[in-house]
């Protein structure tokens, strides 16, 4: 039997030599952090500094040595070169990171709409507070949805970027991603835990980590259907993400329909599970599901009176379309998301599990549930969000206030003003 194929790497490694030529066939780069090329001959001396902190990382004497950084987040680096042993004097080169005029790499990781999304202004932030020329590595489906919203950025897939001599041009890189497993904050300066999902990429490149909704651009031709709509998403990766009420979706999609709003499912799948536990588009919605393109489903959610879902790749494209979103999310703390006033949460069942460092997520685990497994108490974060609590949080939103308004103008009795009366009313 033919061994297995080594795991493809999540990341395009960096060109195999440093790219920037310095004196004497010294070289360096800041590709994945600092890299230092000492090539052989007479030992020269290296010093490694952080210019934010005035803190020296690293310092040596050889010759024929590569030096790569143990950080690979964005430090403001410096380099300091002398020829020979004795560093007592000033250094014969000397180079401070200035990414200005320069090719830089960010890289995203592949298969997550709602990370590259929430990440993406991160790194526009990067290319306009460093002036550089700046190039994105993410999925073929994601790039349609920004390139013309950011022209001044190159897209390029990851397929595109192993080819080639493309690695051989950047002056500098980083990677984005939830790191899981980076006990001495080597690819994140803080873990993503605690500051939360989008907000992380700000910590790794170095920029205002306050959040900002992606700039999204696509041919928009208006409304898909001409009357009053909302999107819901119902499916997710795992099933601690799912809205685990046996009957709230039910009971929401009637209340909605009943307050006058077509309910449309903007889903890829309409089921999906593993093993024993499998979830169903909810009855009584519209079937929009399929592999869509994105910017059609940027289409749905830009012209839909508001967004229902989970904690999705969806809810993040909802935020990007400027969608009022609202977000019914236990396994997360409200800070691992977007801010949206529309979000549910029960604080009285348990929560916030993925943000909490003592638990490692298992993506190979479906039913992951790290404290309640096998027990009653399992996915209890949103089994206990009830139907009753969605719709309160819905009933804020103005265009389902505004859609009550016009019905209670158009109609001799006014309709029910809560969104309870109203599920009341559908059952």
């Amino acid at each position: 039997m033919a061994p297995a194929a080594p795991p493809k790497p999540p990341y395009v490694p960096p060109a195999g030599t440093p790219v920037t030529a310095g004196p004497a066939g010294f070289r360096f780069d800041f590709n994945q952090g600092a890299r230092l090329l000492l090539p052989p001959g007479a030992p020269r001396t290296v010093r490694l500094w952080d210019r934010d902190t005035n803190s020296l990382l690293f310092r040596t004497t050889g010759e024929g040595l590569v030096i790569n950084s143990s950080k690979r987040f964005f430090v403001r680096f410096r380099v300091e070169l002398w020829d020979g042993p004795d560093d007592s004097g000033p250094p014969s080169f000397t180079h401070d990171y200035d990414a200005r005029d320069r090719k830089v790499l960010i890289q995203f990781p592949v298969g997550t709409l709602g990370d590259s999304l929430a990440w993406f202004p991160y790194a526009a932030r990067f290319a306009e507070q460093h002036g550089c020329r700046l190039t994105c590595s993410l999925s073929g489906l994601i790039i349609p949805l920004l390139r013309d919203a950011y022209p001044h950025i190159t897209f390029i897939t990851p397929e595109e970027l192993a080819e080639g001599n493309l690695r051989d041009s950047f002056y500098a890189s980083y990677c984005l991603g939830l790191f899981f497993e980076d006990p001495k904050n080597a690819l994140q300066p803080t873990d993503f835990r605690l500051v939360g999902l989008h907000r992380t990429a700000g910590y790794i490149l170095g920029v205002d980590p306050s959040e900002m909704a992606p700039a999204i651009s696509f041919d928009d031709p208006g409304p898909p259907i001409d009357a009053p709509y909302v999107c819901i998403a119902v499916q997710s990766s795992t099933q601690c993400k799912y809205w685990n009420n046996p009957d709230g979706w039910r009971r929401v999609v009637a209340a909605v329909k009943a307050a006058g709003f077509r309910v449309v499912c903007i889903d890829q799948k309409p089921v999906h599970g593993q093993g024993i536990m499998w979830n169903h588009m909810p009855h009584g919605v519209e079937d929009e599901t399929g592999n869509r393109p994105l910017t059609e489903r940027a289409r749905w959610l830009r012209h839909a009176a508001f967004f229902i879902g989970t904690s999705s790749g969806l809810a993040w494209l909802a935020w990007a379309a400027g969608t009022p979103v609202v977000m019914i999310s236990g396994f997360t703390h409200p800070t691992n998301e977007f801010t949206t006033p529309y979000r549910v949460i029960n604080w009285h069942a348990c929560n916030s599990c993925w943000n909490d460092p003592k638990h490692r997520f298992d993506h190979k685990d479906f039913l992951w549930c790290p404290r309640h497994a096998g027990t009653p108490r399992q996915f209890e974060c949103s089994r206990l969000i009830t139907a009753e609590q969605v719709l309160s949080t819905i009933a804020r939103v103005p265009a389902w206030q505004a859609m009550q308004r016009r019905t209670s103008a158009a109609t001799p009795t006014p309709p029910p003003a809560s969104a309870q009366a109203v599920l009341a009313a559908a059952q």
